[in-house]
């Protein structure tokens, strides 16, 4: 079970929060003071109030210990379809672009999302893959 010691949180919706940039902003700015630039960095996703269109809250974190009093733990009795968020283009939407396919591919019933937590997960060397928990 992987731990990730959670440095901010917020509470956001993806279409009715007119914050929701400055929100999420604000919370991957804590990482700025993380000890280590070298430990991998995560966007945790749970709490969801229904689907990708309800309220959720975002959490991030570092696999670094840090003094942090809440610690998120990954569960091993969930299934995850692995999404490599390609880099080769536009960088900046290469996370939100892959976010986009995902919800594509739940509209069309390719995937069956258990909405317990998903999470982003950032490499060292720039490399950035997003969990998403399946139905089994």
């Amino acid at each position: 079970m992987n731990k990730i010691y959670v440095l901010d949180n917020c509470v956001t919706n993806n279409f009715k929060d007119s914050l929701i940039f400055e929100k999420i902003t604000k919370a991957w700015s804590s990482l700025a003071n993380a000890k280590s630039q070298s430990s991998i960095k995560y966007g945790v996703y749970h709490n969801y109030e229904s689907d990708y269109k309800g309220d959720y809250t975002l959490s991030i974190g570092t696999d670094n210990e840090t003094d942090s009093t809440t610690v998120l733990e990954i569960p091993n009795n969930i299934s995850y379809k692995i999404f490599e968020v390609d880099l080769s283009t536009k960088a900046e939407n290469a996370v939100f672009e892959t976010w986009t396919q995902i919800w594509k591919l739940e509209e069309k019933l390719l995937l069956k999302r258990d909405y317990v937590l998903d999470y982003e997960k950032y490499y060292p060397d720039g490399k950035i893959e997003i969990y998403i928990g399946e139905k089994k």
